[in-house]
């Protein structure tokens, strides 16, 4: 597999066209999956631990609890995820307009590892007395949303810069190993962050994926001989073809899809991260002979994303054109209706947590009681006395006593047989199912779509308006979770407690689906392939 070009001298040249006469897959693509396999291990592995950090690990500089509320967490998570879909537009920008897409790459993921750094440090200031963890936490998390916010629409469309006519048939085999490094990176880090957290520390758990992004940003630096770097465009040029006539009637086509529905979609499926590990803390997590930490269910998406694609591609699909023409709109609308059906389980899940409050948060404080003088050389001051509290004011609700229980590290063996009569983690399991296939029609169809019915030259800049409407979704979330927080009553409770805010959601979702219908049955694109008369 040779990396050079005829064209240039030698293979140290900076090459800015593919050769039209290689017909072998390019010399850098190894160095560009190797790259997105580690740098989603470090996102992923740091996104799926950080709820349940925040949560009941969070501390001050003298080592004691500054947890947040299972609201203020949310908000907090909601709002990076909301920041590291906003920053792919403006990535875009740079990279076609100023700095080309190795140079974005490049610059913005030294950014990132900074960012991982931040959080990895975080265990250093209660250690020494020198610093609380909270403006570590956030410094990291506002540089990593901006490091992998910007890189995200650099490094696919770098992918495709690599072939030119003569290799252009191995692209699809190309992205097949691409967006399988993409879910191995996010399953592999799912099974073992967790694991770090709860064994080892924050410092381990944040420090591999911090690890990991330094690993991805050699890897990609050591492939800077061998990639084509296509030169950015300028700005005078950028602004003509993104904002003639055509661009603008994609652009009107286009936003309410992505910037009105869409988001929706993205607003319930980002919970699997928040809302779904907080409800895994009041679950029987034994399943399936493991017992599963409350982070860990997500690596559930990534297996199910590599399953579900074959099989809707070789089965569904065409049993679907056995009755109806499979469109992408009418993908979508199918996939809204899933993602209701994930959240209502989520809900009906709630509602059996509910309904054993009265008799269980009995059983809960008969269990602790008994078990304290046992327990109690084992538990910090802080823990001892949250115990205690929950002892003497027991609360109404089964998980306000499970996230006091806990947050003390208090075993479940140690309580009773009630944790085996909590609804099971399996019933996750199904709601994983039905929003993983609810992706695969959604979030997969939208890409392909906004692809092919933006113009050529505004592929990337609709692309960046797409994850807009991710960062939209977000937010929205984000913000709930922050107004729900201060609506807060004194026994605790909120306007959407327990299964009435998976109800509001779900709600939600359908009221969404019935007036994308209307827009569906409305819509008049036009589709633009490379290479083809428009």
């Amino acid at each position: 597999m040779s990396d050079e070009n005829p064209q240039n001298s030698g293979p140290q040249q900076i090459l800015t066209a593919p050769d039209p006469n290689q017909t072998k897959m390019p010399g850098g693509i190894k160095y560009i999956v190797g790259n997105e396999l580690a740098e989603r291990f470090s996102f992923y592995g740091m996104k799926g631990i950080l709820t349940i950090f925040m949560t009941r690990h969070l501390m001050d500089a003298s080592g004691a609890a500054a947890t947040l509320s299972d609201n203020d967490a949310k908000g907090v998570y909601h709002l990076f995820t909301a920041g590291a879909y906003f920053f792919p537009l403006l990535g875009a920008i740079i990279a076609d307009v100023y700095w080309g897409k190795y140079k974005t790459i490049l610059l913005i993921s030294l950014m990132y590892c900074l960012g991982h750094g931040m959080l990895a440090l975080m265990d250093v200031g209660p250690a020494t007395g020198m610093w609380d963890m909270a403006p570590f936490l956030y410094a990291g998390l506002v540089l990593i949303a901006i490091g992998a916010g910007g890189i995200k629409p650099c490094v696919s469309a770098h992918v495709g810069d690599q072939f030119g006519t003569g290799n252009k048939h191995l692209l699809t085999k190309v992205f097949n190993w691409f967006y399988f490094s993409i879910n191995l990176g996010a399953a592999a880090s799912n099974l073992l962050t967790p694991i770090l957290l709860a064994k080892v520390g924050p410092w381990a758990a944040f420090g591999l994926p911090g690890i990991l992004m330094a690993v991805a940003t050699l890897m990609f630096w050591l492939g800077r001989h061998t990639f084509v770097h296509v030169p950015p465009s300028g700005w005078t040029k950028f602004r003509e073809e993104t904002f003639s006539t055509e661009g603008r009637r994609a652009l009107a086509n286009l936003a309410p899809l992505f910037l009105l529905f869409v988001p929706v979609f993205w607003a319930i499926f980002d919970q699997t991260g928040s809302a779904w590990v907080l409800q895994s803390e009041s679950m029987d997590r034994n399943f399936l002979g493991m017992r599963w930490l409350e982070s860990q269910v997500q690596l559930l998406n990534p297996v199910f994303i590599l399953t579900l694609i074959p099989i809707f591609t070789y089965f569904v699909y065409p049993a679907m054109a056995k009755f109806f023409d499979p469109t992408p709109l009418r993908k979508i609308g199918i996939g809204f209706l899933l993602t209701a059906a994930a959240f209502a389980v989520s809900g009906l899940i709630e509602m059996a947590i509910e309904g054993k409050d009265t008799e269980t948060v009995a059983s809960i404080v008969s269990d602790v009681s008994a078990s304290l003088p046992e327990m109690q050389a084992n538990m910090n001051e802080e823990q001892t006395q949250a115990v205690n509290a929950l002892i003497a004011t027991p609360p109404q609700k089964v998980a306000s006593a499970m996230k006091t229980l806990r947050k003390a590290d208090w075993p479940d063996e140690k309580l009773g047989e009630y944790v085996a009569d909590m609804p099971s983690i399996g019933w996750q399991f199904l709601a994983y199912l039905l929003l993983t296939a609810a992706e695969v029609l959604v979030s997969i169809v939208c890409l392909e779509f906004a692809y092919t019915q933006s113009p050529p030259r505004m592929k990337s800049f609709i692309m960046g308006v797409y994850f807009l409407g991710v960062s939209f979704g977000n937010f929205a979330v984000s913000a709930l979770n922050f107004v729900l927080e201060l609506m807060k009553k004194e026994d605790g409770t909120t306007p959407l407690d327990g299964s009435t805010y998976y109800w509001f959601f779900v709600g939600l979702m359908l009221v969404t689906l019935v007036v994308y219908l209307g827009f569906a049955m409305r819509y008049k694109g036009e589709t633009f392939i490379q290479g083809e008369s428009e």
